[in-house]
């Protein structure tokens, strides 16, 4: 039987990532949750969130060399120990530097890429502006990757987080080597100079219709859409921002679903452990639509993909792509899948981080 990403055309529009992306940058917490993605890719079968460690916000001022020397040495310290335990488990870590614009940025680039390329998965560049500053992010990075001896092009997840950027948002995510765009909510609504009120920077619990929150107010949906809208025409991973509520489980799925659900996104940032699991959840497809796609995708297969009649429906191809996304996603979320979907992804290889 023909495999679906081999039949099916346009059945992988995006590089399939992992639904969430766990960001720290404090010593202490980088440890716990480079520790803490080991015991859940056990858990789970598979590398269920990216870890990524966090130079912009987690270096001191000043103290920019020394974080970036810590970061490098935190992901040579998980590759070697991966490689020592033989783990078939392919861990996912990656960094984030400070801006093109930064001081600071060419000493991360160097120190990281320079000296731990292979255990990257991709690397975060913030507060772009435009398509040059990816061209600008790009060759300093294939620069200190080639003096690693990185032979795979390193990724490149940009974070959005202007008016302006959000403006550009289709041709950043044109480029080859952007593999997902990020929205920079805070930032964002910072840049407003005040025009936006501080309400869109949360999550209103009690959706009175007295404040605006980042679902609600017209120019963060606005920009939540248009990012997303741009990662779907040109085959990137759209990335919804964090919740800062992070204490409210309840209300951090509610979120994490409107992100799903409404505006398209297929990936969440976390800033806190206890996020990941609700996030996992809420972007996890429900156990009735796992078990529709398996028998839709099992039939489909059996007729050699041509049209058939299932439930009373008509399925082709256009809605074999959709439940083949809905198993991707359920395995990208650990979920259970039926034997006959479960072997879909029985030779699945993640590419290598080098």
């Amino acid at each position: 039987m023909q495999h679906p990403r081999d039949i099916l055309h346009g059945a992988q529009a995006a590089t399939p990532l992992p639904v969430c992306d766990h960001y720290c940058g404090v010593e202490a917490l980088m440890i716990k949750s480079l520790a803490l993605q080991t015991e859940m890719s056990a858990e789970f079968g598979s590398c269920v969130f990216d870890v990524t460690l966090d130079c912009e916000d987690g270096a001191a001022i000043g103290d920019e060399k020394n974080h970036a020397n810590l970061v490098a040495a935190l992901v040579n310290q998980a590759l070697s120990a991966t490689k020592n335990i033989a783990s078939d488990k392919i861990r996912r870590i990656a960094a984030r530097v400070h801006p093109v614009d930064h001081p600071a940025f060419v000493q991360d680039v160097d120190i990281i890429v320079g000296g731990a390329a292979a255990g990257l998965c991709h690397l975060m560049i913030p507060k772009v502006e435009t398509r040059f500053d990816v061209d600008r992010a790009v060759r300093r990075v294939d620069q200190a990757a080639a003096q690693s001896g990185r032979t795979v092009p390193l990724p490149l997840h940009v974070l959005l987080e202007s008016p302006a950027a959000v403006h550009q948002a289709f041709d950043i995510a044109a480029h080859p080597r952007v593999q997902s765009l990020s929205f920079g909510l805070m930032d964002f609504v910072s840049s407003h100079g005040g025009a936006i009120p501080a309400s869109a920077m949360g999550v209103d619990a009690a959706l009175d219709g007295h404040g605006l929150d980042q679902f609600t107010h017209p120019l963060v949906r606005r920009a939540k859409l248009e990012i997303s809208a741009a990662c779907h025409a040109h085959g990137k991973v759209p990335s919804h921002c964090v919740v800062t509520e992070f204490r409210d489980v309840a209300l951090l799925q509610s979120a994490a679903r409107q992100a799903a659900r409404a505006f398209g996104y297929t990936r969440m940032w976390s800033i806190h452990p206890a996020q990941i699991r609700p996030i996992l959840q809420a972007f996890a497809p429900e156990a009735q639509e796992i078990e529709l796609a398996a028998n839709i995708m099992q039939a489909g297969g059996q007729a050699h993909w041509a049209p058939i009649s299932f439930g009373g429906k008509l399925h082709d191809r256009a809605s074999y792509r959709y439940f083949w996304q809905v198993l991707q996603r359920a395995h990208q979320t650990g979920c259970h899948l039926p034997a006959s979907a479960a072997a879909y992804f029985s030779d699945s290889v993640p590419t290598p981080c080098h």
